[in-house]
């Protein structure tokens, strides 16, 4: 029985490493962290992320061929394909601090491949990863084999939060670099031979090792490019009193653009896009393309500040401050159908908010308290950083509560912030949260999923990001 290695159990290697044990059930795959309590949750009824459907997956293998472990070194020894799957935070200090990635789990999981391995190992890249690491990664595993002989190859994924399952079982493609000797194509045929179980020949895209670490990056860059060109419209709508909507309906009938990630909001989230146009960025620099490094810093700079003023039109249009005044926050996770929570637009946007001294009431169905306090409360490079090694608790915020349900969160509050686009808050009672409301009461929706006109015949002032303004929003002081 072939057998697999995945380090890492997190939002990637969970998912990724469940599905191959389903659809192939004849090898084995062991799934290894160092962080015993997410070890313990996989192998729970109360798994440690929410995607749907990945517990029914999980229930369908473990115990057979899928199996959850912390017993890390054993695992590997034994495996015949070893993913590495673990954090690629970006540095917050030294050469490259703010834009390159930090790969010190990479090189410290890669470190122990090479002193617990007996036999010859494919090495997958599973991680995002900057250009080259493989290269780096290679020289480590050579310099350290012992007469072993270690095959790397670059693997990325492509998973959206909220749909990871389904975008494992039928992917748009799967994407295999390895070198372009004899070895490193046996070595790619082997991964392809495990895909094959069940995704199509002609999805499964063999490159070079360069070719897959830089598609990653490129794809990510691509996609969130999309979104901060529509975001950067939507506020050149509101200034000429265009809809944002109907605009991004009206290019994404062309063919040559398509519909995908032209839907405005207050700002990109999830683990990549941010983190790797950072990396981008900081790879055109390293190679004396400073122009293009410039062009890919504004993509990022935009995302800032669709958040920047969304803050300040919630500001601007309660008589210019919500120092004392009660916010309701409908959704943390910045995508619904999942409670993932990282770089999401809300921490940006809550913590804008109380820095001008506003009381915040946060509701989503998905992320538990102590994750929204972290988050707020923490600063992004301890986020960043696996959860073994983070401050074993969050710092409370006292102006900052966690509750139950949108009618808590709402009731006597001056205003609501839409941040998530979940279901349930098209289908809430909008008359009943508006008459428990301090007037005049407001709706900011971060996500254009509200039904604008139903809550202004209630009686709501709203504010939709890139939609003509409401009369109310037009008398208040110009945003920035």
């Amino acid at each position: 029985m072939v057998k697999i290695c995945c380090i890492g159990a997190g939002y990637v290697g969970g998912p990724t490493m469940a599905v191959i044990a389903l659809k192939c059930p004849k090898i084995e795959v062991v799934v290894v962290d160092i962080f015993e309590p997410r070890i313990i949750a996989w192998n729970s009824d109360q798994l440690p992320i929410y995607e749907p459907g990945l517990d029914d997956v999980v229930k369908q293998c473990r115990g057979k061929n899928l199996f959850f472990s912390k017993d890390v070194e054993k695992h590997v020894a034994e495996a015949d394909i070893v993913f590495v799957s673990v954090n690629t935070p970006t540095k917050t200090q030294g050469l490259g601090a703010g834009k390159a990635a930090d790969l010190t789990y990479w090189e410290s999981a890669a470190r122990m491949i090479a002193d617990v391995s007996k036999s010859d190992k494919i090495v997958v890249e599973k991680s995002t990863v900057p250009v080259k690491t493989a290269e780096a990664i290679e020289k480590i595993l050579t310099h350290n084999s012992k007469g072993i002989n270690f095959q790397i190859l670059s693997n990325p994924e492509f998973l959206a939060e909220g749909t990871a399952i389904q975008d494992l079982f039928k992917p748009d493609r799967v994407l295999i670099g390895g070198r372009e000797t004899p070895e490193g194509q046996k070595a790619i045929q082997a991964l392809k031979d495990v895909y094959a179980h069940w995704v199509p020949a002609e999805r499964i895209i063999c490159t070079n090792l360069w070719s897959a670490e830089l598609s990653k990056l490129a794809a990510n860059a691509f996609l969130a490019q999309r979104i901060s060109s529509v975001n950067a419209m939507s506020a050149l709508c509101e200034a000429t009193g265009a809809d944002v909507s109907q605009v991004s309906h009206a290019i994404g009938k062309d063919t040559r653009i398509g519909p995908k990630f032209l839907n405005a909001s207050v700002g990109f989230g999830g683990s990549c896009f941010q983190k790797d146009i950072l990396n981008l960025v900081y790879i055109c620099e390293c190679n004396g393309l400073a122009e293009v490094a410039n062009y890919w810093k504004q993509v990022v700079q935009v995302n800032e500040y669709q958040k920047t003023r969304f803050v300040n039109r919630v500001v601007s249009s309660m008589f210019n401050t919500v120092s004392g005044k009660k916010i309701a926050i409908l959704g943390f996770a910045f995508k619904k159908d999942t409670g993932d929570t990282r770089e999401t637009p809300a921490i940006g946007v809550c913590q804008g908010l109380l820095g001008d001294k506003a009381i915040l009431s946060i509701y989503d169905p998905q992320v538990p308290q102590e994750q929204i306090q972290r988050d707020l409360s923490m600063h992004k490079s301890e986020l960043d950083k696996p959860p073994h090694l983070r401050p074993v608790s969050p710092i409370a915020i006292e102006q900052v509560t966690c509750v139950r349900d949108a009618y808590e969160a709402t009731k006597g509050s001056h205003g609501i912030c839409v941040l998530t686009e979940w279901d349930e808050f098209k289908t809430l009672d909008y008359q009943k949260i508006y008459n428990d409301m301090q007037k005049p009461a407001f709706v900011f929706d971060g996500r254009n999923v509200m039904d604008v006109d139903k809550l202004r015949q209630i009686g709501f002032i709203v504010y939709s990001i890139g939609k003509p303004l409401d009369a109310w929003l037009k008398d208040m002081p110009a945003v920035a």
